[in-house]
């Protein structure tokens, strides 16, 4: 199988990662790619926007499977030209990833689906938020309606700041807050059949101990030893598979990657958010755990064959991902600099390794960071404890001017 992967992140390059190893996969390619990915991927460069450029490339490639990576070009309706040109897509239509791609109408699924959810406010004045801020009070939580690559979101006790973001924003969502844990279920499916995949735990702060500035992510670790006996079945019961069925009662599939953030309340389980794509970053560990070859995986759920998948075999060990981010992230990322000891880095046996995300090569032949996430340092070992230290001794050996990571990634998980 000839595989077309559309993306140029750490998510991207962990999925690139495992499709090279996965012995049926005969060409892989990526499109636009970054330094790393081009070490197991011909690149190719591409809009990944522009739905007729991708499936022209598919096309041209005779590309047995394409995989969309970001939610961008979902949203965009990339893999709807894709399917129209008769190639294998993993990835849900645009009016499928208008799951993610608005707030309001996830809250619409969930609601006609009996998903258990927040109770929530769309407002478009800012009297309206107002008002929805008042009726819930602090903390408050204030999101972004369309899509904002993870940073759309606002949790703060101060109802100024709260305010703004509502006021900066079209339309928003303002919605209770959610106490407990949170945790990111993926699950695979083809509009019917859905299979969960192993859960994992992501940082969004930039700053140790849960402080500063929400980002796309600072770092991932699965599995999750607190978590309750029997979760992954109950969310697949009483979240994923009423919300594929409702969608596809309403005549719009979803196929690809369903992803449910969850947060464990003092009563019960309740969906924070949907997303439409592997998450970023904790594709990077659930993928290491990952023991079934993912190319079968992905093309079951393109072509509606999921029902004929064999269980999912899992490593039983632990993986874990640090993310190194430029100075000035996410305010005014710095780029430009060049990224040292990456060879250093990498693990003889495979037990760690660097997945690039905002990366580009220089004309010398280094790599050079090009983005606020740079890199994402992934190990892992047979519990949380060995492959956080793996993470950090590995991350330990990169260089990069101004560059910052949390060191408080796993720590809590790894202690118990």
């Amino acid at each position: 199988m000839k595989v077309l992967v559309i993306g140029g992140g750490a998510r991207e390059h962990a999925l690139c990662r495992s499709l090279s190893q996965d012995p049926a996969v005969t060409e892989l390619h990526c499109a636009p790619g970054n330094a790393g990915i081009a070490q197991v991927a011909t690149v190719h460069p591409v809009d990944q926007l522009d739905g007729a450029q991708v499936a022209a490339l598919a096309r041209r490639l005779d590309a047995g499977l394409v995989v969309v990576g970001p939610e961008a070009p979902l949203v965009a309706g990339v893999a709807d030209a894709v399917r129209a040109a008769g190639v294998p897509v993993f990835g849900p239509s645009a009016r499928a990833a208008r799951l993610e791609g608005s707030k309001a109408f996830a809250k619409d699924v969930m609601a006609a689906a009996g998903v258990p959810t927040a109770r929530s406010y769309v407002c478009t004045t800012v009297e309206e938020a107002a008002e929805a801020l008042d009726a819930f009070g602090a903390p408050y939580v204030v999101k972004d309606d369309g899509l904002a690559a993870g940073k759309g979101v606002v949790v703060t006790s101060d109802r100024e700041a709260a305010l703004a973001h509502a006021a900066s924003c079209e339309r928003v969502v303002i919605e209770e807050y959610l106490d407990g844990p949170e945790v990111s279920l993926f699950a695979i499916t083809d509009g019917t059949t859905v299979v969960p995949l192993q859960p994992a735990q992501d940082f969004k702060r930039a700053l140790d101990g849960d402080e500063g500035p929400n980002t796309g992510g600072m770092g991932a670790y699965s599995p999750l030893p607190w978590a309750p006996e029997g979760l992954v079945e109950e969310v697949l019961e009483t979240v994923l598979q009423p919300t594929v069925d409702e969608l596809r009662r309403r005549g719009t599939e979803f196929s690809g990657l369903l992803y449910a953030g969850l947060a464990l309340t003092s009563r019960g389980t309740r969906v924070i958010e949907f997303n439409a794509r592997f998450g970023d970053p904790e594709t990077q560990v659930v993928l290491a755990r990952l023991r079934t070859p993912l190319a079968a995986v992905l093309h079951a759920s393109a072509t509606g064959t999921l029902d004929q998948l064999e269980p999912l075999r899992w490593d039983e060990g632990a993986a874990v991902t640090v993310v190194v981010a430029s100075e000035g992230y996410p305010a005014a990322p710095r780029t430009g600099d060049p990224i040292e000891g990456l060879a250093e880095a990498e693990a003889a046996d495979g037990t760690a390794y660097v997945l690039h995300a905002g990366t580009r090569a220089g004309e010398d032949g280094e790599v050079l960071s090009a983005g606020g996430r740079v890199l994402s340092v992934t190990a892992t070992g047979a519990d949380l404890a060995e492959a956080r230290t793996r993470a950090y001794d590995a991350l330990g050996r990169i260089g990069l001017k101004g560059g910052q990571h949390r060191t408080d990634i796993a720590l809590k998980a790894a202690g118990r």
